[in-house]
């Protein structure tokens, strides 16, 4: 069996050779490197990873237990792409994305045949499509030519493909259409449709990359306050089983304030992408009041799938980012998690039998790392518009072994590294990022905005409290030496602050309606009150007061639930001047 290909040459079909898990050999198949086939009797998906003289390898994305030697391979000619268009908010997908709510219906059970296929996007519904343009407009790659109630929460904009040569309009239609129907009609003959295909690994492109100035608010204190994510940055989040990655990156993909979010499972248990698909279509969307799936798209490749798909879900993931950044919006991407894809690349690596490296994992393991979180940042579209992707990658380190490959290489990439402890998690502070060990590269250049709006005194404030943890992590040692009472009374006092620090401001609770989200504007102020009562203690404590009569003042512990008050602007107002009043009054 052969097929003509755009370039007029013949492409052969091959047989199998031999199976090794999901990487199949296949002999006089005529392919490129990353062409899409088709394996065995039943069509397996796999894709080209090696090709030496007259034998190809593939690594196929499903199971291929019963396939065997002789069975036919057929080649597509084209690479791994993914379907782009409205329709794929709101929608859950495998690895590959194929749609698997469009292929449970298809199959009438939530477990799938091998071999079945459905397009990304339905490729039969209709879409409202609104022009943007005239007859007789020039229009260029990455022009926005009309627009598509995509969801309730998002417009949907129909682009002039990254790969046209553009042109002048000569035919503009409005109404409803399908997918794949022309739009716009150019003078070079080329017809716009609401669909485009690309590439995953591939990487769109942008005019210029900028540097990013504006926080991604997560409405988590210790990330906005302490270890702040830039829109368009990239940040990893690497800690043991039970630590709260998945919690973590849950949290951020609800609150988050960026325009969409695309969530990957990669690898991850069953149970835990379960619950995912399960809550995100129950829950409001905080900015807007719709449902939150409204601008999600998942991408559900859990732990019992077969191991090759884990390896194409990131890119994806990535590549339908891309896309809506090129519409200029800001896109979240959670991937949980990436030592799932490493190990991932490790199995395919070995049955290649390539040299490997450090720990198994193959040698180029920096360099694929590399290339995923290079794909996030700001970007300046090629339609002069502005949009940005934020990555956030889960590391799970095997014993939370911060030493281990993936978490070293990553750390080398990212500019934010929030680490979960797990004497964190089992004393139950959530979030567990433990504040010693984490850090974030954008502060200098996010500061700015967050005087201009928040409050000028923003990063003086933020390094006082680090100051203050610091100087307990540092008391600490001593305390476990000489005990609590045997140190100065200052320092006491010290321990004391920063004691309501962790468990009034670190400290978040995601399961309560009001302390499950924190704008910036009370991070600040809730961090203002326990400052307030830094400075009054030290003044009562330097006019002879004793330390202990200054931890009993009644005010103190209401610090504690400053972040579960609906209306905290008046109750913080009202602690920090009873704190003053009460602290004042014992001397």
């Amino acid at each position: 069996m052969s097929q003509a290909t755009d370039t007029e040459t013949v492409q052969e079909d091959g047989v199998i050779d031999s199976v090794s898990g999901p990487v199949v050999t296949a002999t006089d198949l005529d392919a490129r490197m990353n062409d899409v086939v088709y394996v065995g009797d039943e069509g397996l998906m796999g894709e080209v990873i090696e090709i030496e003289g007259n034998v190809t390898t593939i690594q196929v994305y499903e199971e291929t237990s019963g396939v065997g030697p002789g069975e036919p391979v057929e080649n597509t000619g084209d690479p791994l792409s993914v379907d782009l268009g409205p329709g794929m908010l709101d929608s859950i997908y495998d690895g590959v994305q194929r749609p698997l709510d469009a292929l449970e219906e298809k199959m009438g059970s939530a477990f799938l045949d091998r071999g079945v296929d459905a397009p990304g996007i339905d490729l039969e519904e209709t879409w409202e499509f609104e022009p943007k343009v005239d007859e007789g407009d020039i229009v260029e790659p990455g022009d926005v030519v009309g627009v598509v109630p995509e969801t309730v929460t998002i417009e949907h904009k129909v682009m002039v493909p990254p790969d046209s040569e553009g042109g002048e309009v000569v035919a503009v239609e409005s109404g409803e259409f399908t997918v794949e129907e022309t739009v716009v009609e150019l003078d070079t003959g080329e017809g716009i449709s609401m669909h485009q295909e690309w590439p995953v690994r591939t990487a769109r492109p942008a005019a210029e990359k900028r540097t990013p100035t504006e926080p991604l608010v997560t409405g988590q204190r210790i990330q906005d306050g302490l270890f702040p994510l830039a829109k368009g940055g990239t940040a990893a989040i690497p800690g043991p089983f039970g630590s709260g990655k998945t919690v973590t990156q849950q949290q951020l993909a609800k609150w988050s304030d960026a325009d969409i979010v695309v969530y990957i499972g990669c690898g991850e248990r069953g149970n835990e992408m379960t619950e995912v698909i399960e809550d995100f279509p129950e829950l409001p969307d905080p900015q807007t009041g719709n449902p939150l799936m409204a601008r999600t798209c998942l991408i559900a490749n859990t732990s019992n799938m077969p191991v090759a798909a884990r390896e194409s879900c990131i890119y994806t993931g990535i590549t339908i980012a891309e896309y809506y950044r090129d519409m200029g919006y800001d896109v979240a991407l959670m991937a949980d998690s990436t030592s799932r894809w490493a190990e991932a690349m490790r199995e395919i690596s070995s049955r290649l039998e390539e040299m490997p490296g450090e720990e198994g994992y193959p040698a180029y393991l920096a360099a694929r790392l590399a290339e995923f979180y290079e794909r996030a940042g700001r970007f300046e579209l090629q339609n002069g518009g502005e949009g940005s992707i934020s990555v956030v990658g889960a590391v799970s380190p095997p014993g939370g072994d911060f030493s281990e490959p993936v978490t070293q290489n990553t750390l080398r990439i990212v500019k934010t590294f929030w680490a979960l402890d797990a004497d964190l998690a089992e004393r139950r502070h959530f979030p567990a990022i433990n504040w010693d060990e984490s850090y974030s590269l954008y502060r200098g250049q996010l500061d700015p905005w967050f005087t201009d709006n928040v409050a000028g005194d923003w990063p003086d404030i933020r390094q006082w409290a680090v100051d203050t943890l610091d100087e307990e992590a540092e008391l600490q040692e001593i305390v476990q030496l000489v005990g609590k009472d045997a140190l100065p009374e200052d320092q006491q006092l010290t321990l004391e602050v920063a004691r309501y620090l962790r468990e009034a401001w670190l400290q978040q609770n995601a399961l309560h309606d009001v302390d499950t989200y924190c704008e910036p504007e009370k991070t600040y102020q809730m961090l203002g009150a326990i400052k307030t009562f830094n400075d009054e203690a030290f003044e009562a404590l330097d006019a002879g007061v004793p330390v202990d009569e200054i931890q009993g003042v009644d005010a103190a512990p209401r610090l504690n639930r400053m972040g579960t008050a609906e209306e905290y602007d008046e109750f913080i107002d009202e602690i920090e001047a009873d704190l003053a009043e009460q602290l004042r009054g014992l001397y």
